[in-house]
């Protein structure tokens, strides 16, 4: 299950230190890509190359929102945060994620930024229906205590992806919670040396993303999601490797 993955990452350890030039390059690139995918996923409007002009040259794109700015500035600043929780090796906690999701929704809905809802939620299209405000808190709780006992042990990759299923399952806020999901699991992965996964926004990616949390929601069986997060490792890894040169 992760053979390809391991010599990927194998091979990249192999090639580090990356050169200066070749890890902004990939900073840049990942960066554009990650906060386009991630939001374009959830119904923002703006193209790759408009996300990479409102993030690089700070104008506004005539025809969108001004949510739309804000979520594609806001996304790229919690990459930035996270980016900074991996240097200064930060571990995940749950004022990390009630950080991260602060900034997703900075100048969108300062009130709800940063807090469980109080509310119940449906998610469209999903018969999973997330639990009641009341035990939000517990479960929260629970997914950390979850985390911390298995960090050690599981496979990185492994442990983010059920991480990821776990946080979108109690879908613990209003609204943010697959782009905070998305950071999340990559922080995950960054801080274990690998490269983020980009999900990407087109029909086919985005299916399998859904049915495959569907069917880990509604059958319980989180394999089929692990698989598609193993298979977008892959394909930050080949990315990453193409991009580093060797020694």
């Amino acid at each position: 299950m992760y053979q390809v993955i391991t010599k990927l990452k194998k091979e990249l350890d192999d090639r580090r230190p990356l050169s200066k030039n070749v890890i902004q390059n990939l900073r840049e690139t990942i960066r554009i890509l990650w906060t386009y995918h991630s939001n374009a996923i959830e119904g923002n409007t703006l193209s790759l190359v408009e996300t990479k002009i409102v993030l690089e040259e700070g104008i506004t794109i005539g025809g969108t929102t001004l949510r739309e700015h804000f979520e594609a500035i806001n996304h790229a600043e919690a990459i930035d945060y996270v980016e900074d929780l991996v240097k200064k090796e930060i571990n995940l906690t749950e004022n990390v994620l009630k950080d991260i999701h602060r900034l997703i929704l900075r100048n969108i809905d300062v009130s709800n930024a940063g807090k469980y809802r109080n509310i119940d939620v449906y998610i469209k299209g999903s018969q999973h229906i997330p639990p009641q405000p009341y035990l939000i808190g517990p479960q929260m709780e629970d997914l950390f205590l979850w985390y911390s006992k298995n960090k050690g042990t599981m496979h990185p990759v492994e442990l983010a992806a059920r991480f990821h299923f776990k946080f979108v399952y109690i879908h613990p806020f209003i609204d943010g919670n697959g782009r905070t999901a998305r950071l999340l699991m990559n922080l995950i992965l960054m801080q274990n040396g690998y490269p983020p996964a980009i999900i990407k926004v087109d029909l086919e990616q985005r299916v399998k993303y859904y049915k495959a949390l569907e069917k880990a929601s509604v059958d319980n069986n989180v394999e089929e999601f692990i698989q598609f997060v193993i298979d977008n490792v892959e394909e930050s890894l080949r990315m990453y490797l193409r991009v580093a040169r060797p020694k």
